[in-house]
Protein backbone atom coordinates (compact mmCIF):
# COMPACT_ATOMS: atom_id res chain seq x y z
CA UNK A 1 0.00 0.00 0.00
CA UNK A 2 2.79 2.40 0.88
CA UNK A 3 4.38 1.90 -2.52
CA UNK A 4 1.16 2.73 -4.33
CA UNK A 5 0.73 -0.74 -5.83
CA UNK A 6 -2.75 -1.57 -4.48
CA UNK A 7 -5.25 0.77 -2.76
CA UNK A 8 -6.44 -0.48 0.66
CA UNK A 9 -10.06 -1.26 -0.31
CA UNK A 10 -8.98 -3.03 -3.50
CA UNK A 11 -6.40 -5.03 -1.54
CA UNK A 12 -9.23 -6.20 0.76
CA UNK A 13 -11.36 -7.20 -2.24
CA UNK A 14 -8.43 -9.28 -3.53
CA UNK A 15 -8.02 -10.93 -0.10
CA UNK A 16 -11.69 -11.79 0.26
CA UNK A 17 -12.04 -13.00 -3.33
CA UNK A 18 -9.03 -15.31 -3.15
CA UNK A 19 -10.09 -16.71 0.24
CA UNK A 20 -13.66 -17.20 -1.00
CA UNK A 21 -12.39 -19.21 -3.97
CA UNK A 22 -10.18 -21.39 -1.74
CA UNK A 23 -12.91 -21.94 0.87
CA UNK A 24 -15.46 -22.76 -1.85
CA UNK A 25 -13.21 -25.32 -3.56
CA UNK A 26 -12.31 -26.93 -0.22
CA UNK A 27 -15.99 -27.03 0.79
CA UNK A 28 -17.09 -28.54 -2.53
CA UNK A 29 -14.43 -31.26 -2.45
CA UNK A 30 -14.41 -32.30 1.21
CA UNK A 31 -17.28 -30.82 3.27
CA UNK A 32 -20.48 -30.29 1.23
CA UNK A 33 -22.44 -29.02 4.23
CA UNK A 34 -25.51 -26.80 4.03
CA UNK A 35 -26.47 -24.13 6.56
CA UNK A 36 -29.93 -23.85 8.07
CA UNK A 37 -32.06 -20.85 6.99
CA UNK A 38 -32.19 -19.52 10.57
CA UNK A 39 -28.39 -19.23 10.62
CA UNK A 40 -28.08 -17.08 7.49
CA UNK A 41 -28.78 -13.81 9.32
CA UNK A 42 -26.15 -14.45 12.06
CA UNK A 43 -23.63 -15.27 9.33
CA UNK A 44 -24.39 -11.98 7.57
CA UNK A 45 -23.47 -10.19 10.79
CA UNK A 46 -20.33 -12.31 11.09
CA UNK A 47 -19.42 -11.32 7.54
CA UNK A 48 -19.84 -7.65 8.45
CA UNK A 49 -17.95 -7.67 11.76
CA UNK A 50 -15.29 -10.27 10.97
CA UNK A 51 -14.66 -10.01 7.23
CA UNK A 52 -15.82 -6.80 5.50
CA UNK A 53 -15.77 -4.00 8.09
CA UNK A 54 -12.93 -5.59 10.04
CA UNK A 55 -10.55 -5.78 7.10
CA UNK A 56 -11.60 -2.52 5.45
CA UNK A 57 -11.18 -0.55 8.67
CA UNK A 58 -7.78 -2.04 9.44
CA UNK A 59 -6.24 -1.49 6.01
CA UNK A 60 -7.80 1.97 5.59
CA UNK A 61 -6.54 2.82 9.06
CA UNK A 62 -3.09 1.45 8.34
CA UNK A 63 -2.90 3.68 5.26
CA UNK A 64 -3.66 6.75 7.40
CA UNK A 65 -1.59 5.99 10.51
CA UNK A 66 1.75 4.41 11.34
CA UNK A 67 2.46 0.69 11.86
CA UNK A 68 3.51 1.36 15.46
CA UNK A 69 0.20 3.10 16.17
CA UNK A 70 -1.71 0.20 14.60
CA UNK A 71 0.24 -2.34 16.65
CA UNK A 72 -0.41 -0.40 19.85
CA UNK A 73 -4.14 -0.02 19.25
CA UNK A 74 -4.57 -3.67 18.25
CA UNK A 75 -3.46 -4.68 21.73
CA UNK A 76 -6.92 -3.72 22.98
CA UNK A 77 -8.45 -6.64 21.03
CA UNK A 78 -8.12 -9.31 23.77
CA UNK A 79 -9.37 -6.86 26.40
CA UNK A 80 -12.29 -6.00 24.12
CA UNK A 81 -13.06 -9.71 23.66
CA UNK A 82 -13.23 -10.23 27.42
CA UNK A 83 -15.57 -7.23 27.76
CA UNK A 84 -17.80 -8.32 24.86
CA UNK A 85 -17.98 -11.87 26.26
CA UNK A 86 -19.07 -10.49 29.62
CA UNK A 87 -21.61 -8.00 28.18
CA UNK A 88 -23.18 -10.66 25.94
CA UNK A 89 -23.03 -13.14 28.83
CA UNK A 90 -21.12 -15.64 26.73
CA UNK A 91 -18.52 -16.17 29.42
CA UNK A 92 -18.13 -14.84 33.00
CA UNK A 93 -15.21 -12.70 34.07
CA UNK A 94 -12.66 -14.55 36.19
CA UNK A 95 -9.58 -13.37 38.04
CA UNK A 96 -7.26 -15.58 35.96
CA UNK A 97 -8.74 -14.32 32.70
CA UNK A 98 -8.55 -10.61 33.56
CA UNK A 99 -5.13 -10.87 35.22
CA UNK A 100 -3.75 -12.95 32.34
CA UNK A 101 -4.92 -10.46 29.71
CA UNK A 102 -3.45 -7.53 31.65
CA UNK A 103 -0.08 -9.27 32.10
CA UNK A 104 0.14 -10.19 28.41
CA UNK A 105 -0.97 -6.65 27.52
CA UNK A 106 1.87 -5.22 29.60
CA UNK A 107 4.43 -7.44 27.89
CA UNK A 108 3.15 -6.57 24.40
CA UNK A 109 3.13 -2.83 25.11
CA UNK A 110 6.67 -3.09 26.49
CA UNK A 111 7.92 -4.66 23.24
CA UNK A 112 6.02 -2.27 20.97
CA UNK A 113 7.16 0.86 22.82
CA UNK A 114 10.76 -0.27 23.10
CA UNK A 115 12.86 2.20 21.13
CA UNK A 116 9.82 3.74 19.40
CA UNK A 117 8.62 7.33 19.26
CA UNK A 118 4.87 7.54 19.79
CA UNK A 119 2.89 10.66 18.90
CA UNK A 120 -0.88 10.58 18.56
CA UNK A 121 -1.92 13.73 16.72
CA UNK A 122 -4.40 15.01 14.17
CA UNK A 123 -2.44 13.58 11.24
CA UNK A 124 -3.04 10.00 12.36
CA UNK A 125 -6.25 10.40 14.37
CA UNK A 126 -8.65 9.12 11.69
CA UNK A 127 -6.43 6.13 10.94
CA UNK A 128 -6.09 5.41 14.66
CA UNK A 129 -9.88 5.47 15.01
CA UNK A 130 -10.31 3.04 12.08
CA UNK A 131 -7.84 0.59 13.63
CA UNK A 132 -9.58 0.91 17.01
CA UNK A 133 -12.99 0.21 15.43
CA UNK A 134 -11.47 -2.78 13.63
CA UNK A 135 -10.27 -4.21 16.95
CA UNK A 136 -13.73 -3.86 18.51
CA UNK A 137 -15.49 -5.35 15.48
CA UNK A 138 -13.12 -8.33 15.41
CA UNK A 139 -13.78 -8.89 19.11
CA UNK A 140 -17.52 -9.10 18.42
CA UNK A 141 -16.82 -11.54 15.58
CA UNK A 142 -14.75 -13.83 17.82
CA UNK A 143 -17.51 -13.96 20.43
CA UNK A 144 -20.45 -14.38 18.04
CA UNK A 145 -18.83 -17.04 15.83
CA UNK A 146 -18.43 -19.47 18.74
CA UNK A 147 -22.04 -20.82 18.74
CA UNK A 148 -21.94 -21.43 14.99
CA UNK A 149 -18.62 -23.25 15.21
CA UNK A 150 -20.37 -25.83 17.40
CA UNK A 151 -22.91 -26.48 14.61
CA UNK A 152 -20.91 -26.24 11.39
CA UNK A 153 -17.55 -27.14 9.94
CA UNK A 154 -15.13 -24.16 10.01
CA UNK A 155 -14.84 -24.26 6.23
CA UNK A 156 -18.63 -23.93 5.90
CA UNK A 157 -18.69 -20.86 8.15
CA UNK A 158 -15.82 -19.21 6.33
CA UNK A 159 -17.23 -19.99 2.88
CA UNK A 160 -20.58 -18.38 3.73
CA UNK A 161 -19.19 -15.38 5.63
CA UNK A 162 -16.64 -14.63 2.91
CA UNK A 163 -19.39 -14.90 0.28
CA UNK A 164 -21.46 -12.29 2.10
CA UNK A 165 -18.34 -10.26 2.82
CA UNK A 166 -17.42 -10.25 -0.87
CA UNK A 167 -20.62 -8.42 -1.81
CA UNK A 168 -20.17 -5.99 1.09
CA UNK A 169 -16.65 -5.05 -0.01
CA UNK A 170 -17.26 -5.10 -3.78
CA UNK A 171 -18.59 -1.48 -4.02
CA UNK A 172 -15.50 -0.18 -2.19
CA UNK A 173 -12.80 -2.23 -3.87
CA UNK A 174 -13.92 -2.71 -7.47
CA UNK A 175 -13.76 0.90 -8.77
CA UNK A 176 -9.97 1.04 -8.33
CA UNK A 177 -9.12 -2.45 -9.57
CA UNK A 178 -8.66 -1.37 -13.19
CA UNK A 179 -6.09 1.21 -12.12
CA UNK A 180 -3.67 -1.35 -10.67
CA UNK A 181 -0.48 -1.67 -12.69
CA UNK A 182 0.00 -5.42 -12.38
CA UNK A 183 2.99 -5.28 -14.69
CA UNK A 184 4.82 -3.08 -12.19
CA UNK A 185 4.86 -5.90 -9.61
CA UNK A 186 8.32 -7.35 -9.20
CA UNK A 187 9.00 -10.76 -7.62
CA UNK A 188 9.16 -9.36 -4.09
CA UNK A 189 5.83 -7.55 -4.44
CA UNK A 190 4.13 -10.64 -5.94
CA UNK A 191 5.41 -12.87 -3.14
CA UNK A 192 4.26 -10.37 -0.51
CA UNK A 193 0.89 -10.02 -2.22
CA UNK A 194 0.33 -13.79 -2.46
CA UNK A 195 1.52 -14.31 1.12
CA UNK A 196 -1.19 -11.97 2.40
CA UNK A 197 -3.86 -13.60 0.23
CA UNK A 198 -3.05 -17.18 1.17
CA UNK A 199 -1.44 -17.29 4.59
CA UNK A 200 -2.75 -14.25 6.49
CA UNK A 201 -6.27 -14.58 5.03
CA UNK A 202 -7.20 -18.15 4.08
CA UNK A 203 -5.09 -20.02 6.62
CA UNK A 204 -5.52 -17.40 9.38
CA UNK A 205 -9.34 -17.55 9.28
CA UNK A 206 -9.31 -21.32 8.82
CA UNK A 207 -7.06 -21.94 11.83
CA UNK A 208 -8.90 -19.38 13.97
CA UNK A 209 -12.18 -21.20 13.30
CA UNK A 210 -10.65 -24.52 14.32
CA UNK A 211 -9.24 -22.93 17.46
CA UNK A 212 -12.74 -21.77 18.44
CA UNK A 213 -13.77 -25.44 18.68
CA UNK A 214 -11.27 -25.95 21.48
CA UNK A 215 -10.92 -22.70 23.43
CA UNK A 216 -12.94 -19.62 24.33
CA UNK A 217 -12.83 -16.40 22.26
CA UNK A 218 -10.85 -14.66 25.02
CA UNK A 219 -8.09 -17.27 24.69
CA UNK A 220 -8.01 -16.90 20.89
CA UNK A 221 -7.86 -13.13 21.31
CA UNK A 222 -5.04 -13.10 23.85
CA UNK A 223 -2.74 -14.96 21.45
CA UNK A 224 -2.58 -11.69 19.49
CA UNK A 225 -0.05 -10.63 22.10
CA UNK A 226 2.33 -13.27 20.75
CA UNK A 227 2.63 -11.40 17.44
CA UNK A 228 5.11 -8.68 18.52
CA UNK A 229 7.10 -11.30 20.44
CA UNK A 230 7.25 -13.64 17.44
CA UNK A 231 8.27 -10.69 15.27
CA UNK A 232 11.23 -10.04 17.55
CA UNK A 233 12.17 -13.76 17.62
CA UNK A 234 12.08 -14.00 13.81
CA UNK A 235 14.12 -10.79 13.54
CA UNK A 236 16.74 -12.30 15.89
CA UNK A 237 16.83 -15.57 13.92
CA UNK A 238 17.42 -13.81 10.58
CA UNK A 239 19.96 -11.48 12.17
CA UNK A 240 18.16 -8.13 11.98
CA UNK A 241 17.83 -7.77 15.76
CA UNK A 242 19.64 -8.86 18.89
CA UNK A 243 18.22 -10.35 22.10
CA UNK A 244 18.36 -8.36 25.32
CA UNK A 245 17.03 -8.68 28.84
CA UNK A 246 14.05 -6.37 28.16
CA UNK A 247 12.79 -8.57 25.32
CA UNK A 248 13.23 -11.70 27.45
CA UNK A 249 11.27 -10.19 30.35
CA UNK A 250 8.51 -8.97 28.03
CA UNK A 251 8.32 -12.42 26.47
CA UNK A 252 7.92 -14.02 29.89
CA UNK A 253 5.07 -11.62 30.68
CA UNK A 254 3.29 -12.50 27.44
CA UNK A 255 3.64 -16.25 27.89
CA UNK A 256 2.51 -15.99 31.51
CA UNK A 257 -0.56 -14.01 30.48
CA UNK A 258 -1.45 -16.46 27.70
CA UNK A 259 -1.05 -19.37 30.13
CA UNK A 260 -3.29 -17.80 32.78
CA UNK A 261 -6.02 -16.98 30.25
CA UNK A 262 -5.88 -20.51 28.80
CA UNK A 263 -5.74 -22.09 32.26
CA UNK A 264 -9.10 -20.53 33.12
CA UNK A 265 -10.66 -22.68 30.46
CA UNK A 266 -8.98 -25.86 31.64
CA UNK A 267 -10.21 -25.43 35.22
CA UNK A 268 -13.76 -24.90 34.07
CA UNK A 269 -13.60 -27.95 31.81
CA UNK A 270 -12.38 -30.23 34.61
CA UNK A 271 -15.16 -29.14 36.96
Amino acid sequence: MGGGYVPPSTFILCRITSALVLFTVYHYLFVKEKIQPDDKKPMIWLAFFGVAANQLLFFMGLALTTPIHAALIMTITPISVVIVESVLRESPLTFNKVFGVLIAFTGAIFIILSGSDISFDGQTMLGDFFVFANAVFYSIYLVKVKPLVRKYHPITINRVTFLYGFFMVLPFGFPNITGIQWGAFDTRIWLSFLYVLIFTTFFAYYLNSWAMLIVKPSVVGVYIYLQPLLTIIIAIIIGTDKPDINIILAGLLIFTGVFLTSYTKNIKKDT
